[in-house]
């Protein structure tokens, strides 16, 4: 992403739409548009509980309408590279609500991005296991942070272990707010557990989980009603990937028609939002319709829309104003720039966003 391209002057006028408060729910109202997209960033310790440079770290940031913090595990299984922080014991809930404590001192709202990785793992990190996913499949690919082991077989949950599962989705959730946070952001995008059941390639199920739109969706929608009914659906937000690009998955053209059944069941949902989980959302997805993500999500989901995926200020003003999506999530330049919001409303040149930075947590 250039950074020098994320905003043009002119358009950075006192009325831009990007800083006007917007009402997410009856408990929640952010302060502007601009929300803090989840980044995974590997600085917890090796029992998985948030450091003091996570703390500052996302105080730093607490000028963002809304914060969505990195992945967080929801088990000690859920692992996919080391050195992620987890939300399932004690000693994290308690690291976690410094973190939330900091964010809230400095006026800020933050959510808790809540993740199993499924088959995106390696028995290396899981005591020996097979990774578990939504059907037997093989990945390929090399494992993040990894110097020599590569992806390989997973094996498919058991009905029991599904219902373990979402429960503790539902515990995560619960923890979370436990730990001070705002709510959750259940991440169901990127070909991470949840999407592995939403698209025909990873999901080769023949059981309630798998075959037609609504089987392939139930997994995604029980863990958003277990969330919902123990913290409340208005702390609940959901991002997704209808479209396929990432971790070994392929496009299918009947996912379409799972996403479209599982948007539709969440308006029925009082859920916080739906988030775009992609990197670039100007790509436009064959098996969508040649639709971009955020355009399938906002075409079949009547409530708020997170776009994501390298959008400038000036994009991002664009798009709200014509009714795109609602608010705008943006990554690598917070990582650059801390005070990003205050450089966006004061015309303020940007630092531009560089590997050598994810180094450190700043």
């Amino acid at each position: 992403m250039h950074l020098h391209n994320m905003l043009n002057e002119e358009t950075m006028t006192t009325n831009n739409i990007l800083f006007s408060a917007y009402q997410l729910n009856t408990h929640l109202t952010l302060k502007n548009r601009i929300v803090m997209a989840p980044m995974t960033r590997v600085n917890a310790t090796d029992d998985h509980i948030p450091t003091q440079p996570m703390i500052d770290y996302y105080a730093r940031r607490a000028d963002a309408g809304l914060i969505i913090t990195e992945g967080t595990i929801i088990s000690q299984d859920a692992l996919g590279h080391k050195r992620v922080p987890g939300i399932f014991n004690h000693a994290q809930v308690a690291e976690w609500k410094k973190v939330s404590d900091a964010v809230h001192a400095n006026n800020g709202l933050i959510f808790m991005q809540i993740w199993h990785v499924g088959r995106v793992s390696h028995p290396d990190l899981l005591n020996g296991r097979l990774p578990v996913s939504a059907s037997e499949t093989m990945m390929s690919g090399k494992v993040n942070r990894s110097d020599h082991l590569t992806y390989g077989k997973s094996r498919a949950a058991s009905l029991e272990e599904i219902k373990s599962l979402i429960a503790a989705y539902a515990t995560a959730a619960r923890n979370a707010v436990e730990a001070g946070f705002d709510g959750v952001e259940i991440h169901g995008a990127n070909g991470y557990l949840i999407d592995q059941f939403l698209h025909h390639d990873t999901n080769k199920r023949d059981d309630n989980y798998g075959g037609s739109p609504d089987n392939m969706a139930r997994f995604a929608l029980e863990v958003v009603k277990a969330c919902g009914e123990v913290i409340g659906y208005e702390r609940v937000g959901l991002r997704l990937s209808p479209g396929a690009y990432l971790n070994e998955i392929t496009g299918d053209e009947r996912d379409a028609n799972t996403f479209q059944y599982l948007l539709e069941q969440l308006n029925q949902l009082p859920i916080a939002y739906v988030h775009t989980g992609n990197f670039n959302d100007q790509q436009q997805f064959k098996e969508l319709h040649g639709l971009s993500m955020t355009a399938f999500i906002r075409m079949h989901y009547k409530g708020t829309v997170i776009a994501s995926g390298s959008y400038t200020a000036e994009r991002a003003q664009e798009g709200i104003e014509q009714g795109m999506f609602d608010l705008v999530a943006i990554g690598r330049p917070f990582i650059a720039n801390p005070d990003l919001i205050t450089r966006l409303r004061t015309h303020a040149e940007l630092v531009n966003y560089d590997a050598s930075m994810l180094r450190t947590l700043y």
